[in-house]
Order: structure tokens, then sequence, then C-alpha cells
């Protein structure tokens, strides 16, 4: 198969992490037959000095005309001063937009060599980690209507959470799809028993599964009891679907779990197989070009991509054992480094990956 990637490797590490994921996708393409095209374009903070604009016209056109998209990482100080319509960030957000990207998918893994690293206790997570979190991206309280005013004299502000059946429907499509590749239960997260919303939330989810996915189960819980259930067992969990505030708190609780931002990858999806793809951690100008960089995070991305978009599930699956098998042999780069452990950079450790599959 041929694959056309858009790769937007942005500002700071960006270059560098994404070099290291096409290595990957490139020993991927060797290996199982496939083609794999990357085309280069400008977003960020790269964009605004080459163009002026944070995401120009034609890498909308360049994006939109690909099978996916990966990202690398975007901003820094340079550009902090830039008023906010101009700053690198608005073209993260504008490439979600113009994609239709309504959903985020977070994995949470702790890898088993890494369980020390994990602020929780080693019996917790000695054989390892992974949460998956589908947060619904587009919609509910921070997207509501909100206002302002003043009651008796008194500032009052409000938000509201709002979501309507078509919204709910197809986050939980993303999350039945994702479980079925996986262990076929989705946890569900709402505060059912207090928000209305979150009724219609539990009502539809379960409907939806029943009718379209009638292999799925679906478990509920609440989301104070989610909060604490993530640092008392999070082995517990696999597949997460919830809605925009709760997925924004829950998933930064959960990747604390893991214990380093530098292996955590993440892609936001809409109705179609074209999808963003990017690590989680930001562009870290003070390392860059330094061969510091971890790169795992973004292959781990990478990886991704190839199962949820272009559904090669036996490649992710290769990517991940890959990874497995070097962090077993003992290698780490600076920030998953400990005392014991072979000191690598960056490009070495891609380039190990690349070599492991």
């Amino acid at each position: 198969m041929n694959y056309q990637i858009a790769v937007l490797a942005g500002d700071g590490i960006g270059p560098e992490i994404t070099d290291g994921a096409i290595r990957v996708l490139q020993k991927i393409g060797e290996i199982y037959h496939h083609t794999f095209e990357f085309t280069h374009y400008l977003m960020g903070g790269c964009a605004i000095d080459e163009t002026g604009c944070p995401l120009p016209e034609e890498t909308v056109k360049g994006c939109l005309a690909s099978d996916s998209v990966l990202l690398g990482a975007v901003g820094g100080p340079k550009w902090d001063s830039l008023p906010g319509d101009k700053r690198p960030e608005k073209g993260l957000l504008g490439i979600r937009k113009a994609l239709g990207l309504y959903s985020n998918i977070r994995p949470a893994k702790l890898w088993s060599s890494l369980a020390h690293a994990s602020p929780l206790k080693y019996e917790l997570v000695k054989d390892g980690v992974e949460i998956i979190i589908v947060r619904e991206l587009i919609g509910g309280i921070y997207f509501g209507e909100r206002g302002l005013d003043e009651i008796d004299g008194e500032k009052s502000a409000w938000d509201t959470e709002r979501y309507s059946v078509h919204e709910i429907e197809r986050i939980a499509r993303i999350a039945c799809e994702l479980a079925m590749k996986r262990s076929k239960i989705v946890t569900s997260v709402d505060k059912a028993n207090v928000l209305e919303s979150s009724r219609l939330w539990r009502k539809t989810v379960h409907e939806y599964a029943a009718k379209h996915f009638p292999e799925i189960e679906v478990r509920d819980v609440l989301v104070d009891n989610m909060a604490m259930q993530i640092v008392k067992n999070p082995a517990q969990f696999d597949v997460v679907v919830t809605s925009n505030i709760f997925g924004d708190i829950l998933s930064d609780e959960a990747a604390q779990v893991t214990g380093s931002i530098g292996m955590l990858a993440s892609s936001s999806l809409g109705d179609t197989t074209l999808g963003l793809y990017e690590p989680i951690h930001g562009s870290a100008p003070d390392i860059a070009g330094k061969d510091l960089a971890n790169p795992i995070a973004t292959i781990l991305a990478a990886g991704m991509m190839l199962r949820d978009s272009f559904g090669l599930t036996k490649e992710y699956e290769a990517i991940e054992k890959a990874i497995q098998s070097v962090l077993d042999e003992g290698y780490r780069t600076a920030d998953i480094y400990s005392e014991g452990m072979k000191k690598i950079g960056g490009k070495e450790m891609a380039e190990r990956i690349a070599a492991a599959i």
C-alpha cells in the first residue's frame, strides 16, 4: 500500500523527533511492503518566520490532500510577544478545525521497564499500565454558552455544559472502534448522578454501543470515582470515553501515572481516517539541536497512525514490541535515564528502535 503523510515538524525539537518517527516508519515500510511518502509543510513559529502566518493555506491544503498528518511540536519563547491570533499555537487549533477533528485520543502508557519512574507504588504498576482516554474535543462546557453579569450588585459568571445525541454518538464510535482492537471494554465516565447532560451521555453511549457494537461491554464510572481509581488501580482500565472537561482533567492525571511526558503520544480524529498524530510534550527549545530529545512519543504517535488511520495493527504492534525491546536492553534518553542504564541520544534511540523491528 502507498500512504501520503503530511509532516508538520514545527519548532524546537519538532524536526528531530519527527525525523526519528519517519526513520521507524521507513523500516516498517521495508519489512511490511508499504510505501510511505512524506511531504513537509510549515506550521507554528517556523511558518510565522517564513510567511507571517502560523498556518499557511498551502499547509491546510496539503494536509487535506494527505492520508494522515504527523506533527512534531510548535511554539517557543521567540514568539511569546505576538498577539494571540498570530502565535504558533493558533496554527494547531486551526489545523484541527480545518481537518474536522472532534476527538482526542491520549494513551497513558507506563512501560513495565519504566515502572520505577511512576509516582505510584511499584506494586500497582509493576506489570505496566495503558489507559487510552478518548476525549470529546469540540463540545461541552468549553464551547457552550457563557456569560458575565451582575446580580444584586455582585458579579456573576456562568458556563453551560451542553451535548447533543449526535455529538455523543460520534465520540462513542471512536471509543468503540478502538476497543474492538483491544479488550472490547469501554469505560464511560460521567456525572450522571448530578448532571442532566451526563444522563444523556450515559444513555446515548449505551444505546449506540448496543446497536452498532454489540460485542462491546460498556462500564460506567462517575468522574470523581474515576479520579480516585486512576491512582488506586490504573491497570483496571483500557479504553475510556468522556466529555471535554472531564477528559481534559483525567488525561493529565493518567499521564502523570507514567512518570515521563516524553513517552506519551496522542491523536485527533474526526469522521474520516485522516487524523493528526503528535506527542503530548512541547517544543522544548532549550534542548533543540542537542540530540537530547526523546523521540519515543512521536514514534508511538506514528504507530497510532498506522493502527487507527491505516488499519495496520500488526505494524503498530511491531513498533511497540521494538520499543519494549530497546527499553529492556537498558537504553535510555536523558529524560528517562536512571543509574545503571545506558544513556543515548535521541537519534540513536530512533535508530535502535528501527533496527529492533
